[in-house]
């Protein structure tokens, strides 16, 4: 750089007054002059030669003059006008469309002759062109580059402009088309965004639903969302709305870490559902003794660590019609699940796996008469409640249907409380979003299990117990029923209504419910949280570590507690949901009603194949347990009401 050298300081002209060793001093307008008529101010500065950037060797007039000529607006037109000839001669050519441009070469292409004064006021022309684009690091590095946009890119660089100045016109026209439902899609979406967000709970107010005069409920939102066609009706927000990705946990757990295991001396079986993607229970018999081997994360899951404190705040995993949200890494599965893994040998019917075992010794009675917690190593046989069902006198598995038997015999004696109201099994179409609904496939082997988990969650907590180890205890208080009660679902339903709330604490006290003088959870702690803390204490005590005391029970409980709280919910409305939705893609089914309460004239009616209930009025010869026909009416999906009429 010379005296009288243009520079760019700070994105604006300079001119380089003399040169001051290593360093230059440079003048540049400090302040500019204002329309009031206060003059401009200029200022000088001592820089380095990486302060600016050099513009055109000149020597340049005065910086007056430089800035006054970009003030020109003949001067700028002309620019522009060559500028737009050089751009189309040179993207028409293929070694220079995509090939970067040196300020010197784009100078020299459309206006070679140009008067140093005149300089900046090209410079500032081609950066206000969207068809050239400056390299952003040229300030950075020192050199004036730039390339050219595409015809697509100077589009949707003009579009936004063109948006930018008329924001307020065009937004008054998205708000008038809004109140007539008639939007103008896809462009439209963006300004949609934020009703997307109130409607799933993001954000507690809308300025678009302000402005096009809708109160501001989630609901009418939500219908708004789909009388737009922004949403379809099979969109379900209900997950959101309450906090919950439908990603499942991210954090890996890593694969199980290395301690000593005792083998199980007989293979366990992890009956489920053939579809079941998380296996965490295995039950087995060796003569002796009755096994159920329950999946081990808390092997790598420490208390307070970040995939607990993860798995804490989501409380459960999500189980909705869509799919699981899983409170543990779902890649953890194969390695944690039981029975996923590939088998060590082709002949090996089952497949080695860690666990965490509740070994039971049952006498007579059917009363735990031991219960020991192990490390173990088991051989797990995937295998499904239908496949154990058409085996169920085998030698394999006659003994868990007598064992099952019994302990069911002695907590009804017990007054456990058994209640048998329909369920269904909920299948979403990822694609075509298409819903079936159907009664969910019950077998005895299904009680079998349920049994076994019982009996470990007993002796889980009897073992803590007496161990003094600080524990998620179960309970619940027993029920206060009428003297009579009906047959039939209206029956069932009664029990329903007179149950008590389960809680969980630090204090061991019956569940009346099963008929349980001490129980905890203990046989999913891949899937709940409060399993996964049980199975922490039950390896710190075995390994001799400090155990979580009562007040970080507590405080664990029910933070867990709430988080599942909120997944139930969660599942809930997403079940209803999709069983709505499946109301309205099939219109003419009918279905069985049964009366199962009455207030007045007006009946409660159970539908089995939907597991739905709906109120009917003017019923005032229906009995309990009488039937009607029944076909769905009038449905919106974003309050979760249907009506349902008599056929």
């Amino acid at each position: 750089m010379t005296k009288n050298s243009l520079v760019i300081y700070k994105n604006q002209p300079a001119v380089v007054k003399e040169n001051d060793g290593d360093k230059y001093i440079i003048t540049y307008c400090s302040q500019p002059a204002t329309p009031t008529g206060k003059k401009a101010v200029y200022s000088e500065q001592k820089v380095r030669e990486k302060d600016v950037v050099l513009l055109s060797d000149g020597p340049v007039s005065s910086l007056e003059k430089v800035l006054y000529a970009a003030r020109d607006e003949t001067l700028t037109q002309k620019f522009n006008s060559s500028l737009l000839e050089t751009y189309e001669l040179l993207i028409s050519e293929a070694e220079t469309a995509a090939a970067p441009l040196s300020f010197a070469e784009l100078l020299d292409y459309a206006a070679s002759d140009l008067a140093p004064d005149n300089v900046w006021a090209f410079y500032q022309t081609v950066c206000s062109m969207p068809q050239f684009n400056q390299d952003g690091d040229a300030f950075k590095n020192g050199t004036l580059t730039f390339t050219l946009r595409t015809a697509e890119q100077i589009e949707e660089i003009n579009r936004k402009k063109y948006e930018k100045e008329h924001e307020a016109e065009i937004r008054q026209a998205f708000i008038n088309r809004l109140k007539e439902r008639k939007l103008d899609l896809p462009s439209d979406s963006k300004f949609m965004g934020e009703v997307e967000a109130f409607a799933l709970c993001q954000t507690d107010k809308s300025k678009v639903l302000e402005q096009a005069g809708i109160s501001q409920n989630i609901e009418k939102a939500h219908r708004l969302l789909i009388e737009t066609g922004i949403w379809s009706e099979t969109k379900n927000p209900h997950p959101t709305r309450l906090g919950f990705s439908f990603d499942s946990a991210r954090e890996q757990l890593g694969p199980m870490p290395p301690e000593e295991r005792e083998e199980v001396p007989c293979i366990c079986y992890a009956i489920d559902s053939p579809n079941a993607a998380d296996p965490d229970d295995a039950i087995g018999y060796d003569g002796t003794y009755y096994w159920v081997c329950i999946a081990d994360p808390a092997s790598s899951v420490a208390p307070d660590s970040s995939i607990d404190i993860a798995a804490r705040n989501r409380g459960t995993t999500l189980y909705i019609p869509e799919g699981a949200s899983r409170m543990l890494c779902e890649s953890s599965l194969e390695d944690y699940a039981l029975g996923l893994k590939e088998r060590e040998a082709n002949d090996d019917p089952a497949v080695k796996s860690s666990a965490l075992a509740f070994r039971l010794k049952i006498d007579d009675d059917c009363q735990i008469e031991e219960c020991l917690v192990k490390k173990v190593c088991v051989h797990v046989k995937m295998i499904s409640y239908e496949q154990v069902e058409q085996q169920k006198d085998s030698p394999e598995f006659k003994p868990f249907y007598d064992l099952a038997r019994r302990n069911l015999a002695r907590r009804t004696a017990n007054n456990a409380i058994t209640i048998q109201m329909p369920e269904v099994d909920i299948k979403v179409d990822r694609e075509t979003k298409v819903v079936s609904v159907a009664p969910e496939s019950k077998y005895e082997s299904n009680d079998v299990v349920q049994e076994f988990m019982l009996l470990a969650g007993e002796g889980a907590a009897r073992f803590a117990f007496i161990n003094k180890i600080p524990f998620p205890f179960v309970s619940q208080e027993a029920p206060s029923f009428p003297d009579k009660l009906p047959d039939g679902w209206a029956g069932q339903f009664a029990r329903v209504k007179c149950m008590r709330k389960r809680s969980v604490g630090i204090t061991p006290a019956p569940h009346s419910g099963l008929g349980l003088s001490f129980y905890s959870q203990v046989t999913s702690p891949l899937r709940r949280y409060s399993d996964l803390i049980a199975h922490q204490q039950l390896r710190a005590f075995i390994n001799g570590r400090r155990l979580l005391d009562k007040d970080e029970m507590l405080e664990r409980i029910a933070a867990g507690d709430a988080a599942s709280l909120a997944a139930r919910k969660a599942s809930r409305l997403s079940e209803t949901h999709w069983k709505l939705v499946y109301l309205m893609q099939n219109p003419e089914q009918t279905y069985t009603g049964v009366c199962i309460d009455k207030r007045g004239s007006d009946a409660l009616f159970l539908i089995p194949q939907l597991d739905m209930q709906t109120s009917l009025k003017a019923c005032g010869n229906i009995n309990l347990n009488d039937e009607v026909t029944l076909k769905a009416g009038k449905i919106d999906i974003t309050t979760q009401e249907v009506t349902f009429l008599k056929q």
